[in-house]
């Protein structure tokens, strides 16, 4: 049997390559041992829409019932911060997530959530990681005997996320606002609550298709073109959201159907945060989030961290200091009074409950950050290459041989997890692999995204010569 490693935010891999029914239970009785030794003997499980979810999540629930653990199982497809919500709720001591996330439709994936209600800390990851057999114990439980002993119990996952929302935000408010939703679910798990809230709304992709056509759901603007065009073609519409495979993260479009990345997200997050709810707290961030948001943190005189990637360095942070807002640049982004736990859906919300507080469109609130703080762009490409001009890229990078880039000189660089190089207060780029696809990520800041785009293009030929 192969090596299994977890990556940023769980293990993924290739269904029926790697990702099999009996790798599947190779993790689950790793994690299970691992709760044992802690003495913890209650689980919340769940599944998102990929191909095999209901099986997979099956299989999982069978080994831990095995080890006598009791597991909480969802009903239906359910969205990450479903389970992660339900863990709390059921005074669980662990979460399982059967998601690949916003990875390719081939991949399936196991993503552990911690009592708290946000991801497992990465030392726990490493020791689950260290537990996992070469083989797995083949005795299985029927759904039956799990039943009859009282170890499996299955629970609406999405009627509890519901009745938060509704203790959480005045939904009248927000629909009495005139506020018109288009929604990309990217066929992934957010469709049916987000149908469920807003049932008027213009609804893409809210499916249930395993294959999501072919398209990777990762909420980002090159794979979202049917939902800007939805917007521009229907002045009605005021606001676009789009969640990823397991809606934990988050695409914004404004009313004229331009999107709104992450970074301008947690801007607008902060900003509603402080200036209008008036709530207080530290500022936490991944390395590749632009730098205007310490500029904004720091004229709210916040703290502000900043974390290597992965939304689990940020919860970590939650759940011992009192955080205001949280976030990475991938869309996964956490806010005061919620869960530590990135929740696209609980995103969208708040932007929507801000456009309906102020009265104001997403584009003027936009305006207003910008006058903080100045206007900026943002894109990512992500280059699929061979793993040895990958790692040789990244050697140019450790080694300071990236002095200049479209012949502007690198003025500074930072290294906290990637590459990332400064060539004024407000351009840089940033060079990271991937740490769940076999991919190598370059960032750009710059004043419009045609400068982004230049800027793009340079750092592929600066990050690339002579390295053929």
């Amino acid at each position: 049997m192969g090596i299994i490693k977890f990556g940023t935010d769980g293990w993924r891999a290739i269904i029926a390559k790697d990702y099999t029914v009996d790798n599947v239970k190779r993790v689950s009785e790793a994690t299970a041992k691992w709760m044992l030794k802690r003495k913890l003997t209650k689980l919340v499980i769940g599944y998102d829409c990929r191909f095999g979810g209901k099986m997979f999540c099956e299989v999982s629930a069978s080994v831990f019932a095995n080890f006598g653990i009791k597991v909480f199982m969802g009903d239906k497809f359910v969205s990450t911060p479903m389970v992660s919500l339900g863990v709390t709720k059921f005074d669980a001591d662990l979460g399982v997530v059967i998601t690949a996330s916003h990875n390719p439709p081939s991949y399936n994936g196991f993503k552990l959530k911690s009592n708290f209600g946000g991801p497992t800390l990465p030392d726990d990851i490493a020791e689950v990681e260290s537990l996992i057999p070469d083989t797995c114990l083949g005795t299985m439980q029927s759904e039956k005997e799990m039943l009859d002993a009282g170890l499996l119990e299955y629970i609406d996952l999405e009627q509890i996320y519901y009745e938060h929302i509704k203790s959480n935000f005045d939904l009248d408010l927000i629909k009495s606002s005139g506020l018109v939703l288009a929604y990309d679910a990217m066929y992934g798990a957010g469709q049916d609550i987000v149908r469920r809230l807003f049932p008027k709304a213009h609804l893409l992709h809210c499916e249930y298709n395993p294959s999501f056509l072919g398209q990777a759901p990762e909420p980002i603007a090159r794979n979202l073109k049917e939902l800007s065009d939805c917007i521009k073609n229907n002045p009605s519409i005021n606001l676009g959201l789009a969640n990823d495979g397991d809606a934990d993260r988050i695409g914004l479009y404004d009313e004229d159907g331009e999107f709104v990345d992450s970074h301008h997200i947690l801007l607008l997050l902060l900003y509603y945060m402080y200036e209008y709810k008036k709530l207080r707290g530290k500022v936490v961030i991944t390395f590749s989030v632009t730098n205007k948001m310490k500029m904004l943190a720091e004229l709210y005189n916040c703290d502000v961290e900043v974390t290597k990637i992965g939304f689990k360095y940020i919860a970590e942070i939650m759940t011992k200091e009192d955080v205001l807002v949280g976030g990475e640049e991938s869309g996964g982004l956490a806010v005061k009074g919620h869960i530590p736990e990135r929740d696209g859906v609980w995103i969208g919300l708040i932007i929507m409950e801000f456009m309906a507080k102020t009265g104001k469109s997403l584009k003027q609130l936009t305006n207003e950050i910008y006058e903080k703080v100045g206007s900026f762009k943002f894109d990512r490409d992500d280059l699929h290459i061979t793993e040895d001009l990958k790692l040789k890229i990244i050697d140019r990078c450790a080694s300071g041989e990236i002095s200049s880039i479209g012949g502007k000189d690198v003025i500074s660089t930072e290294s906290i997890d990637g590459y990332k190089f400064f060539l004024s207060d407000d351009e840089w780029v940033m060079v990271r692999p991937s740490g769940t696809e076999p991919v190598l990520r370059v960032y750009a800041q710059a004043s419009n995204l045609d400068a982004v785009r230049v800027l793009l293009d340079d750092a592929h030929k600066a990050l690339q010569e002579n390295l053929a």
